[in-house]
């Protein structure tokens, strides 16, 4: 009689992942997209989140340029045109002879013979007229709203110098007027004063900071 075989031992049940005791490749696969898939919106969120906050904090520690006031922009703005508006009839006149100014030619007031002097030539080819007009057209841009409001401290540097020099060749005129012709001229007179409202307006918006960047947030 035959002995009995012994009895086989049940196979073990292989784990879904394991092949033969080893992990399977598909399965191990499987795990590690769905793992970059949930980090991916992480990584996202992330990076976006790195630009935004380099943005803020840029934001936050670049200097404010400080702002004139609304009456100090308009105020500026009005004496540029008004000065150019000056200018633009004494150049006027100074080219057309059939024009004459509206103005007395008898007295110490006498717009005519300022106007039509040696003195009203710089180094005798540009005319005084001409150059005003240039100095308020550019001053009709410089002292605008929109310049006031610029960002960009250069703009209130050049408005700056340009008043100062301005003022510096009104007082040259008026000297000329009154030490050398012995006459003024109404017209010039009101160029000059709105010459210098722009100066002591400009110089002092320099002076409280106005245009350039704000000290207390350097």
């Amino acid at each position: 009689m035959a002995a009995p075989r012994p009895a086989t031992p049940p196979r073990a049940k292989r784990d879904k992942g394991t092949r033969g005791g080893r992990p399977d490749p598909q399965a191990s696969q499987a795990r590690g997209s769905q793992a970059q898939r949930n980090q991916a919106p992480q990584t996202r969120a992330r990076g976006a989140a790195r630009p935004a906050t380099a943005t803020a904090t840029a934001a936050a520690t670049q200097p404010a340029t400080r702002i004139a006031p609304l009456w100090l922009q308009l105020t500026t703005w009005i004496l540029s045109f008004a000065g150019l508006g000056v200018s633009i009839y004494l150049t006027i006149t100074h080219y057309d002879t059939a024009v004459t100014l509206a103005c007395s030619d008898k007295g110490i007031v006498n717009c005519g013979l300022v106007t039509t002097s040696p003195e009203s030539m710089v180094f005798g080819v540009f005319p005084v007229a001409v150059l005003g007009l240039a100095f308020y057209v550019f001053m009709v841009v410089a002292a605008s709203p929109w310049a006031w409001r610029s960002k960009y401290p250069q703009v209130a540097v050049v408005r700056l110098a340009s008043v100062v020099v301005g003022i510096g060749f009104v007082l040259y005129l008026i000297y000329t007027e009154l030490f050398t012709l012995d006459h003024i001229c109404l017209w010039c007179t009101s160029v000059h004063v709105a010459t210098f409202l722009l100066f002591v307006l400009i110089l002092i918006s320099a002076a409280v900071g106005y245009g350039f960047r704000s000290p207390d947030r350097a």
